[in-house]
């Protein structure tokens, strides 16, 4: 029987003796592994901050404590650890426990955004909260070096420092990495802390010693005490919080539980805010994750089924080309926010190192800093995931749209992306850069797309573009049949005056559309299917094209509200077209974590529901194809 099994909540962690301890530890590393290689899913994280976990919960009494992790994905141990053993077997699945901390899951999770560098302004607003209320409750920060690179931890900083009152502890998990090794002058000082812990030593020496000492021993330990700042100086100048006013405890090893376990309860005593750094190793444990160094397996895709061939991703086609655009033109530089590898760059950094710009968690700087160096004349490719974009819109609107400036977005993992849950789906984009005046968004529907529409977006001089693709392999090529203005026709009908239905998919959902319109052609629907390839502008082709048919129908993997087909309904509405517009793309709500192919199929993005309502919506006006579907 594992320990696990007798642990219902903190409850059960705070009962154990120290000495069972290494033995818990050691299987919750057994279960990570054992389930994450399954179900896919963030497993060096964990491995690294199993310790601490169980320290945490050792001293903070959650749920009346408050444990707000940063990002969130490194949450697995808390959720074992708080009554969720029994249900960890469905990580990632559909209907099963989410990836990050879920409300609807536990009373455990406060947060579940799992965007980074947003943990210390949630922890202020609860200790300040608390404090107003006159609750004595304690509220601990989880947050990563990786998530300090982000500008909004810094602001929060600002604001704990002069809340003297709060009952506030961040813990600092530095493991000198987030997605790859920590970037930026932060990671360079915490690296040099990592191996300094003189000062500690010494305090504790002098701290030892002179209590021995009566009458004269405390005064003195006191004065000393007093001029720690200058002790510091000396022997550990890197220690860049006590700057800011908040009372700092470390370095401390992660790995060593009592020792954690120590500091949090002398920083849980303090009574205002306090920052406990703990230093851990990314995927502890487990020699495969120890030893790989481009990420620690910090997030790993499910087994594959034996014999499976390697598919290509979409961020793959996309890096490849970006090498070859940049071997052709000089200007051409690449900026990511910590996600080098995952964004498909790491061969544009190999080949040129000097032209690839990594600026951390930071997405709003990466898009202020791309207009910058397309002031100074070059052509910036910022590659990012969609749902990240969100946190930089007002630099894409006021820094990079404003100036007119040519700056390429590249969006990975647009629209639904599956296992990792409502704060990941790439669904906003398309909706919210439709208000940006002059930028201009292409979808590509294939690999061969991706290079097509790179090339053409990389060429514009006169303002933003933006590439979007979704997460995954690339499907099957769509080739052309021909054009109509910009606008690729990929199906037609038999009869060339069939014309029922002007079908318009974006992206992938272009290729969808195909399948969509054989089965409609099974029910005598004549339709013509294009991938605009661009989506924003609306191509000026269309409104005389829709004249011609008795329906539009536009579908999307992204949010219905204000994205292509309000774009195309307005356009068609502005141009005094009466053709009637069907739009169909995600609903407008919080979707949560499953297999892609499942939400869109939950969605009715997927062949078959398509066609059916597609087919009603044909039918009510066709009186007689309405009493056939009736029949």
């Amino acid at each position: 029987m594992r320990m696990l099994e007798s642990i219902a909540g903190p409850r059960d962690v705070k009962a154990l003796t120290p000495d069972q301890l290494p033995a818990l530890a050691s299987e919750i590393r057994d279960v990570l592994i054992e389930t994450v290689s399954r179900t896919s899913g963030h497993l060096g994280p964990n491995l690294g901050v199993v310790e601490l976990t169980i320290a945490l919960h050792r001293v903070f009494d959650s749920p009346s404590d408050r444990i707000v992790f940063d990002t969130g994905h490194q949450s697995y141990v808390h959720k074992l650890l708080t009554g969720r053993y029994p249900s960890f077997g469905t990580l990632r699945q559909r209907g099963g426990l989410a990836g990050y901390p879920s409300r609807a899951e536990s009373e455990h999770d406060i947060v579940e955004n799992s965007h980074a560098s947003t943990s210390l302004s949630y922890a202020d607003g609860l200790a300040k909260a608390y404090r107003l209320r006159g609750e004595a409750r304690s509220v601990v920060a989880v947050v990563g070096d990786g998530a300090l690179t982000g500008g909004m931890a810094w602001e929060a900083l600002n604001n704990i420092a002069v809340a003297k009152d709060s009952r506030l502890v961040i813990v600092v998990n530095d493991n000198g990495r987030s997605y790859q090794p920590t970037i930026g002058g932060l990671a360079t000082n915490l690296a040099a802390v990592r191996v300094s812990q003189r000062y500690e030593h010494v305090l504790d020496y002098i701290k030892t010693s002179l209590s021995r000492t009566p009458l004269v021993g405390p005064p003195l330990y006191e004065t000393l005490h007093g001029i720690k700042k200058g002790l510091k100086d000396v022997l550990q100048p890197q220690v860049l919080f006590e700057d800011l006013g908040i009372k700092y405890l470390g370095p401390v090893d992660g790995h060593d539980e009592q020792l954690v376990e120590h500091a949090l309860r002398r920083a849980r005593d303090f009574g205002g805010p306090v920052i406990v750094h703990v230093i851990t190793r990314k995927g502890f444990g487990y020699p495969l994750a120890e030893q790989n160094e481009e990420d620690c397996l910090h997030q790993v895709p499910a087994a594959a089924p034996p014999g499976a061939t390697p598919k290509r991703m979409w961020s793959d086609v996309f890096g490849d080309e970006l090498l070859a655009v940049g071997a052709r033109n000089p200007d051409v530089v690449a900026i990511t926010a910590a996600m080098l590898h995952p964004t498909g760059l790491a061969a544009f950094k190999c080949a040129y190192p000097d032209r690839v710009f990594d600026v951390g968690i930071a997405e709003q700087h990466a898009m202020t800093s791309a207009a910058g160096l397309a002031m100074g004349g070059m052509h910036p490719v910022v590659a990012i995931y969609s749902t990240f974009l969100n946190r930089a819109f007002d630099q894409v609107l006021m820094d990079v749209a404003l100036h007119r400036l040519p700056v390429t977005i590249v969006l990975d993992r647009a629209g639904v992306t599956g296992p990792d849950g409502a704060s990941h789906h790439g669904m906003w984009d398309g909706s919210i850069l439709q208000v940006v005046p002059g930028l201009k968004i292409a979808a590509p529907r294939d690999g061969s797309r991706i290079a097509e529409l790179l090339n053409e977006a990389v060429a514009v001089t006169d303002g933003p573009t933006v590439l979007r693709f979704p997460k995954g392999n690339v499907g099957a090529e769509a080739e052309a049949l021909g054009k109509l203005g910009g606008m690729d026709v990929l199906y037609q009908p038999a009869d060339a005056a069939a014309n029922d239905v002007l079908l318009a998919g974006v992206g992938p959902m272009a290729v969808v559309c195909v399948e969509v319109a054989t089965r409609l052609a099974d029910q005598g629907i004549g339709v013509t299917v294009l991938d605009p390839r661009w989506v924003k502008p609306v191509d000026r082709a269309l409104p005389a094209a829709a004249a011609k048919y008795r329906l539009v129908v536009t579908v999307e993997d992204n949010g219905r509200a204000g994205g292509f087909g309000d774009a195309v309904a307005r356009l068609l509405r502005d141009s005094d077209v009466g053709t009637p517009v069907k739009t169909y793309g995600l609903p407008q709500e919080f979707l949560a974590h499953g297999k892609r192919e499942e939400i869109l199929d939950e969605a009715g993005l997927v062949p078959q529901h398509l066609a059916r309502q597609i087919t009603e919506a044909v039918a009510r006006l066709t009186p007689e194809l309405a009493q056939q579907t009736q029949a």
